[in-house]
C-alpha cells in the first residue's frame, strides 16, 4: 500500500542535518484591502490607520496602511512551510517595522540561516521583508528544527 499524502513522514520540511548557513527561503504576496480588513478582524486591531481613509489621510504616512504584524506574518509562512518548513517550531522572534505597506504592494518574505546550534537544534534566520527595494520588517527569529534521527 502507497504512502498516504497526509502521512507524518510527508509532512516534514528541512531536518536540522539539511540546513546550512545561507540557507534561504522566501515568500510573496500583494496585500489587499480585503487582507486588511480580514487581519483588523481576526485580531480585533481595528486601528483606524489601517481601516479609515479620512482619519488615515491626517497621519504621518497620509493613508492607510497595512497591519506591520500582517506583514511580519510573512514571515511565518516562509518558517512554518518553506525553510525550515513544517515540523520546526517558533521559539522567539524580533521585529523592527521600517517602512509602512500599502494596500497594491506586493510583499517578499525573505528568511536566511544565520547560525545553528548543533547540541539544541536551533536555527538563528534572519527575517527580513521587502516591497520592491525596500526593506520594510527587518527581524530574527530562533526555531527549533527536529533532527532526522
Amino acid at each position: 500500500m502507497g504512502e498516504n499524502a497526509n502521512s507524518v513522514k510527508n509532512l516534514n520540511g528541512f531536518y536540522f542535518e539539511d540546513l546550512k548557513i545561507g540557507t534561504r527561503g522566501e515568500f510573496s504576496k500583494t496585500i489587499s484591502k480585503a487582507d486588511i480588513q480580514t487581519f483588523a478582524d481576526v485580531s480585533g486591531d481595528k486601528n483606524p490607520v489601517h481601516l479609515n481613509p479620512e482619519y488615515a489621510k491626517s497621519t504621518i504616512f497620509k493613508g492607510c496602511i497595512a497591519h506591520g504584524i500582517l506583514t511580519a506574518s510573512f514571515v511565518s509562512t516562509v518558517i512554518g512551510t518553506r525553510m525550515p518548513g513544517p515540523g520546526c517550531i517558533y521559539v522567539a522572534q524580533n521585529l523592527k517595522f521600517k517602512a509602512p505597506v500599502r494596500a497594491g504592494d506586493t510583499v517578499k518574505a525573505v528568511c536566511t540561516v544565520t547560525e545553528l546550534n548543533e547540541k539544541r537544534k536551533f536555527a538563528e534566520i534572519k527575517t527580513q521583508c521587502f516591497v520592491d527595494d525596500t526593506l520594510v520588517v527587518d527581524g530574527n527569529a530562533t526555531i527549533m528544527v527536529p533532527a532526522r534521527g
